[in-house]
């Protein structure tokens, strides 16, 4: 005898469904009604659900290796070495397409032939490696240095120590719910963000594990921070930019002929990044679980856990950031109004633990799932707080941002969300 469900309850396994997350109830125990929402990839339906199959089974499958093995830095591994094969050959084929420009414009084959000759160098420069730059970050952030930020300093340093980690040698604070970690440059600058609207609404362990897992960027062996292997990445994403088809170009055969062309290409390119992707970005997920680890060794396991779930939180924190920011409540009001927030969404924690794990996983992710990041360090070996930070010394730190929590206070006040600002594109937290 068949059974109707509960007004509320799901159709399958009958435990209660929720609101929560997406615009339709969905069923935290089996994932009923989820796969309404499957991010889009390629722009065909079937190929994107499957495409999220797999990204789904990679991703779970590297959560059962790491959660009870080895979670320790490899200096090299498949996903890397293809990686690097990847950005080697895209190098050369930009080396000989600026050589063929260069050959086609001394020719002395006439002006059209030269004029086809810069043509060609100009892709060649258009595709030609970056390797960022300083002023970039700066554009929506403020550096501070050692002489007015001691406090600040003092705990990067003691953090750095005790995850092994070099020191950066830029420190930047911003607008954005957010913080990160770069390197830029011939001279391999390394460069870290921190988001004020994010550190101020963090507990001072909190603090100490958000440090610890950006500095762990710095020697977890992340497959995107290598000189060469951002390469490969970046020069296929410019490649699809350049031969993106448009329907706007559709006049006559030439531009039938121009839109067919720059079509095929557009889709090589396209399947080259998702096979690349599908190698790298485990390799990149996997370094994100080990410096989560290590904001775990800094700021304790149940630190690195908070954090986490705090960033499942994000959209009821902006929503608190800016009604405070609007009343003209600064720092300390972020902080108090952030936690009153924490403790009602508790109950909706292990609801967006699940629903991360539909929703963020992708073939294109560099981190995994925040449900499962969480989920990681509580099933690690757990660790006690090896640098502390008190309140007094967490006041003393953001006393040290001076005049900047007002500027981002006026932004949150009136230019939306934290989390949607605008900045350079980085690898986030």
């Amino acid at each position: 005898m068949t059974t109707t469900p509960a007004a509320g309850s799901c159709p399958q396994c009958a435990e209660p469904t929720v609101a929560i997350g997406v615009p339709h109830r969905w069923c935290p125990a089996c994932e009923w009604n989820l796969d309404r929402d499957t991010p889009a990839v390629v722009g065909w339906k079937w190929v994107d659900q499957w495409l999220h199959g797999v990204a789904r089974r990679l991703t779970e499958g590297q959560f059962a290796a790491l959660v009870d093995g080895p979670l320790t830095r490899r200096s090299m591994s498949w996903a890397r070495a293809v990686t690097l094969g990847a950005a080697v050959l895209l190098l050369a084929g930009v080396l000989a397409i600026a050589v063929f420009g260069v050959w086609l414009i001394l020719s002395g084959q006439g002006l059209i032939v030269a004029g086809l000759g810069l043509l060609v160098l100009g892709v060649a420069f258009v595709l030609r490696p970056r390797l960022g730059r300083l002023a970039t970050h700066l554009k929506d952030a403020r550096e501070v240095d050692r002489a007015s930020a001691p406090e600040l300093f003092g705990l990067v340093d003691r953090v750095a120590a005790e995850v092994g980690a070099p020191l950066p040698h830029v420190l930047l604070i911003g607008y954005e719910f957010n913080a990160y970690t770069s390197v830029v440059g011939l001279r391999r600058r390394r460069i870290l963000y921190l988001g004020v609207p994010l550190w101020a609404t963090l507990a001072p362990p909190e603090r100490v594990a958000l440090i610890g897992h950006e500095l762990g960027h710095f020697v977890n062996g992340d497959v995107r921070r290598g000189l060469l292997t951002a390469v490969a990445e970046n020069t296929l994403g410019r490649l699809a930019v350049l031969f993106a088809p448009s329907p706007n170009g559709l006049r006559g055969l030439t531009g039938f002929v121009s839109y067919a062309v720059s079509s095929v290409i557009f889709r090589a390119v396209q399947a080259v990044q998702v096979v690349l992707y599908w190698t790298s970005q485990r390799d990149s997920q996997r370094a994100e679980y080990l410096a989560d680890e290590m904001g775990a060794r800094a700021g304790g396991s149940a630190a690195a856990v908070r954090l986490a779930d705090h960033l499942l939180l994000r959209t009821p924190l902006d929503l608190v950031l800016q009604r405070e920011s609007r009343a003209g409540n600064g720092m300390p009001a972020w902080r108090a109004a952030s936690a009153a927030t924490r403790d009602s969404h508790a109950a909706y924690l292990p609801p967006l633990r699940r629903l991360s794990r539909h929703a963020g996983v992708s073939l294109f992710a560099s981190h995994p799932p925040g449900g499962l990041r969480a989920e990681m360090i509580e099933r690690r070996p757990q660790y006690a707080a090896t640098v502390t930070l008190d309140e007094e010394a967490a006041t003393r730190i953001d006393a040290e941002f001076g005049a900047f929590p007002e500027r981002v206070r006026q932004a949150l006040a009136g230019g939306g969300p934290a989390s949607e600002r605008r900045r350079p594109r980085t690898p986030t937290h």
